[in-house]
């Protein structure tokens, strides 16, 4: 059937990666758009996927790519392409496809933000005019808004080195709250909405962890998994980004918006919570405390 087909469009890694594995794992038919024809593609292969390559800013290879397929995922790493992207797909797939379903990856920010709000990262007003082209287009879309990822270098590479070396989580959150939930999660909730789609045509899922914390709180959920004392420090928001992210090595781009993501931690922002893993997939987001608990070496070093 047309309709059990799929492309997982741009990032076959991360949430794109899982929700592959997932569909597999069901029977679901999988096709996989990559940029290279490289180990991570023949990895993809042998999950099942059947490879193309492609270009999600292309309009040829999106129409070749999304021959015969009823549903499609749209999504991209972090990058300055991202409008440009989703407006190719959307035309393109308005032209040339025949979908029941466009699953759109975006962000919780989206929510709070305007046509003229100015505080948010250059990433997350992508996002909010992403949404505004796949709206207009008049697809079956559904919007996926996670709020931050667990697995985010915020809280795993970041403080997976401040943990090793004094026992802390530097971030400069100050008293703000966050609900960060993880890939894992976020892949249940797509995975579930391609599978059968129809009733969740023109909804918009905010997916967050079971709980808002503050980093006091966070900090006392990563002592409890690795069974060790760990603490928040408090960190000016410049002093950490010269002095912490600057090392990791980021794009301009993407380095821009996980600060951001930091300073809107601070003023509070990521203080949500919704069930709406728990309703889309029927099992609940799983918390901080597990998610470290299960790469607890990796923390630990």
């Amino acid at each position: 059937m047309v309709a059990s087909n799929l492309v997982l469009l741009g990032n076959a890694g991360g949430v794109g990666r899982t929700v592959l594995e997932q569909l597999r794992a069901q029977g679901v038919p999988v096709r996989a758009m990559v940029r290279r024809d490289d180990d991570r593609a023949a990895e993809l292969r042998g999950l099942g996927a059947e490879v193309v390559l492609g270009d999600l800013t292309r309009p040829e290879s999106v129409a070749a790519a999304l021959e015969s397929v009823g549903r499609m995922y749209f999504a991209m790493p972090v990058s300055p392409d991202h409008l440009l992207a989703a407006t190719v797909v959307a035309s393109v797939a308005r032209e040339h496809g025949n979908l029941d379903a466009l699953v759109s990856m975006s962000q919780m920010t989206v929510s709070q933000m305007t046509a003229t709000s100015t505080a948010e990262s250059h990433q997350q007003r992508l996002h909010w005019l992403a949404e505004q082209v796949l709206n207009w287009s008049g697809l079956p879309v559904v919007h996926i808004r996670p709020t931050s990822f667990l697995d985010n270098p915020l809280f795993t590479v970041l403080a997976a080195r401040s943990i090793r070396e004094s026992g802390t989580i530097a971030l400069p959150f100050g008293t703000g709250r966050t609900s960060p939930v993880a890939v894992e999660d976020v892949a249940r909730v797509v995975a579930t909405v391609l599978r059968d789609p129809a009733r969740h045509i023109g909804h918009v899922y905010e997916l967050t962890g079971p709980r808002s914390v503050d980093m006091t709180e966070m900090a006392e959920e990563f002592s409890r998994a690795l069974g060790s004392p760990v603490s928040y420090v408090d960190v000016p928001l410049e002093q950490w980004r010269a002095e912490a992210l600057a090392k990791v090595g980021l794009p301009p781009h993407t380095e821009e918006h996980i600060a951001t993501m930091a300073r809107l931690h601070r003023e509070n922002r990521y203080d949500r919570a919704t069930d709406d893993v728990q309703r889309v997939t029927g099992i609940p987001a799983q918390s901080v405390e597990a998610f470290v608990a299960a790469r607890k070496e990796f923390y630990l070093g």
